[in-house]
């Protein structure tokens, strides 16, 4: 198992980087020997999983087998794609459904609206909690969590260069609690707003980790219109949850 453990380690450095890695920063970063290090890589790059050339180490096309085995097996993703086409469809915004992985969150599935968002969306991104529809899902944290997870955010600033002032993010939970869905404009990226709400787990006592979230423009979104996508958005929710669970 903890030959396992240390394969995942190295796939996760590799992972979390956006470009090649030499062998001696991929070791210190799993914190493994670097002998260590180069019998995993190896191991690695003979099942494809990782990549090699004259700038370093990267994640190999076979990662891509696993990642699709999930996208097309998922009951999840199975649930959501037809009723993000049909909040798409109703909304005219972008719908999205999002994944909380530790202390990020990940796009799992994305229908455009009908205009298309001024960024890129890729499913796969790694996206934060504190912004977005990532509040949907951090206000669902328990104290002890959340305060952790405030704890070791490292990039606590939005889009516009403000940091995040932790008094106001609390208070701007609680109001997510009492309403259901969050709200955001131009929280991550200028010029966009979005609405979300947290999938419910209905296992007794769970957290919900997935979101639903809706995304467009800043006009697309007028705050008098808010209220109605919060509505929506939760509505979408529970159908995921109904087909999920």
């Amino acid at each position: 198992m903890r030959s396992l453990e240390r394969a995942i380690d190295v796939l996760e450095v590799l992972d979390a980087s956006r470009h090649a890695l030499r062998l001696s920063d991929i070791a210190r970063r799993a914190g493994l020997p670097v002998a260590t290090t180069q019998r995993i890589l190896s191991v690695l790059e003979a099942r494809g999983r990782v990549e090699r050339d004259a700038t370093g180490y990267r994640p190999g096309v076979g990662l891509i087998f696993g990642a699709h085995a999930y996208l097309t097996s998922s009951p999840l993703l199975l649930a959501a794609r037809p009723v993000l086409q049909d909040l798409a469809a109703e909304t005219g915004l972008t719908a999205s459904l999002f994944k909380r992985i530790g202390w990020v969150r990940v796009v799992l599935a994305r229908v455009d609206g009908a205009r298309p968002l001024r960024y890129e969306l890729p499913i796969g991104e790694r996206m934060p909690l504190h912004l977005g529809a990532g509040k949907a899902l951090a206000a669902g944290m328990a104290p002890e969590e959340l305060d952790r997870f405030l704890d070791q955010l490292t990039d606590p600033a939005n889009a516009d260069g403000t940091t995040l002032d932790r008094d106001g993010f609390l208070a701007d939970l609680k109001r997510i609690r009492d309403l259901g869905y969050s709200q955001a404009r131009g929280e991550r990226e200028p010029g966009m707003a979005s609405v979300a709400a947290p999938v419910p787990d209905p296992e007794p006592g769970s957290t919900a980790t997935a979101a639903v979230q809706v995304s467009g423009n800043q006009e697309d979104v007028p705050a008098e219109r808010v209220e109605q996508l919060g509505i929506e958005v939760r509505r979408a929710a529970f159908a995921i949850s109904r087909r999920a669970f």
